[in-house]
């Protein structure tokens, strides 16, 4: 009986697929940052096409930065969505005000990338071990479950034969060359033909939209004498934004390492560039706050794609921030793209952002994080309970005491600093162990 080898189909960051499949590929990746990223500057008042030129010069940028190793999209956060709104809407502020705030949390990531390189991986695993990042995680993808569910309920029926079809092509098309690696794309399009069944589909925005778009670029206001103001709404937020790029990147090098097993090539070990990971996330919001786009991070709904997918290359990544860019310009071809109903992208959210969730879970077992340690319970729980609680509030904020506290970036802090007061107080042998040890780390 002879042994049958299985081919293993897929690509790592240095990976550069065929012209077709480059192509294809990076479009997808495009689709599945489109809704979130569109949406938040819809939200906060930004442009669109704006918007879409930073998410994708901040996407080939950070990928030249890391010489291709780090495989991220970076696109708009809805973390931000708060503190941008509140100061674009108040007397005293405005969109370009509210840049100068977005330019700060670039500083924020910037030396918090530089206190990591310099530090070391290992202390910034004792103060974000697994059990934080990795409950940061879920917090963020279930978090995002309402905004789903409320896109799907718009046409309840395109959206579901987007999502059973997006998981029909992401399990029985995988291994089967390109198409296998286009689940999302395809499922996006099989919604789109049920949407124009339909007749839920207007043309009406493309045919208006003039060919050549130049994007409505704006500079921060440095001079306002209410710069400040923004700066101290805005920049906190990043204290969330950071626990949230260090597990998608342990995230994405969990899968990438996992790939490369198969492959029977060397692990990459991406994990070890998270110093150098929060530096281009905040050059990345640099470039927004500069040209009047809206802060971002990297995204993990591509996150989840790339590990559906099996797709981790980054050449495609800077074709899919090329895209992003012509689309910024390209009025008839942006308005095209936003024809894309919005019950197709709650089809596709209910995957994705459910992948957001159970990557964070692949992430503590990883790490064998013991969830019999009382430390790690006690961890993960108030993360959950006060990240899932609060966004339930309005505008994601939690009312204490006068103040409005974000909810996704509070369950941070308060997951950061019950480890550290476990750190800094012996347990009951007389030792002072940490989360990050007693997973195993």
């Amino acid at each position: 009986m002879s042994a049958v080898t299985k081919k293993v189909q897929g690509y790592l960051p240095p990976d550069v697929p065929p012209w077709g499949a480059l192509l294809s590929l990076g479009l997808q990746h495009v689709i599945t940052m489109f809704p979130a990223t569109v949406l938040v500057a819809i939200l906060t008042g930004f442009d669109v096409g704006v918007t879409l030129f930073g998410s994708g010069l901040a996407t080939i940028v950070a990928i030249l930065g890391s010489r291709g190793r780090i495989p991220l999209y970076y696109g708009s956060s809805f973390s931000y969505l708060a503190p941008v709104i509140a100061v674009v809407g108040a007397a005293w502020g405005g969109k370009e005000v509210a840049q100068v705030g977005i330019v700060a949390t670039a500083v924020v990531n910037v030396l918090a990338g530089l206190l990591i390189r310099f530090t070391g991986k290992a202390a910034l695993d004792k103060v974000l071990p697994p059990v934080v990042t990795g409950s940061v995680a879920i917090v963020i993808g279930i978090s995002l479950a309402k905004a789903a569910l409320d896109m799907a309920s718009v046409e309840w029926g395109v959206a579901i034969v987007t999502l059973l079809g997006t998981v029909a092509f992401s399990v029985y098309l995988r291994g089967r060359g390109l198409l296998g690696m286009l689940p999302v794309l395809l499922g996006a399009l099989l919604g789109y033909l049920a949407a124009l069944a339909l007749g839920l589909v207007d043309f009406a925005p493309v045919l208006e939209a003039p060919w050549i778009a130049v994007p409505a670029f704006s500079f921060p206001a440095f001079t306002n004498p209410n710069a400040w103001k923004a700066v101290l709404a805005i920049a906190p937020i990043a204290i969330a934004t950071i626990p949230e790029s260090t597990a998608h990147l342990y995230q994405i090098s969990l899968y990438v390492d996992h790939l490369a097993d198969e492959l029977g090539k060397p692990r990459l070990n991406i994990k070890e560039l998270i110093g150098l990971n929060l530096i281009l996330d905040g050059v990345g919001d640099a470039i927004n706050g500069m040209v009047g786009g809206c802060s971002g991070t990297n995204y993990g709904e591509n996150n989840s794609l790339m590990a559906i997918t099996r797709n981790y290359s980054t050449p495609v990544l800077i074709a899919a921030g090329g895209i992003a860019i012509v689309l910024a310009f390209i009025g008839k071809l942006s308005a095209l793209v936003g024809t894309l109903p919005v019950a197709v992208t709650g089809g596709l959210a209910i995957y994705l952002f459910g992948v957001i969730g159970l990557q964070g879970i692949a992430l503590m077992q990883e790490h064998k994080v013991d969830l019999f340690d009382p430390r790690q319970l006690a961890i993960g729980a108030v993360i959950l309970v006060v990240g899932l609680g609060g966004v339930a509030f309005e505008g994601g904020n939690i009312p204490f005491y006068g103040f409005e506290l974000p909810a996704i970036a509070t369950a941070a802090v308060l997951g950061i600093l019950l480890n550290l007061l476990f750190l800094i107080i012996p347990d009951k042998r007389g030792q002072a162990v940490s989360p990050a040890a007693a997973a195993g780390d």
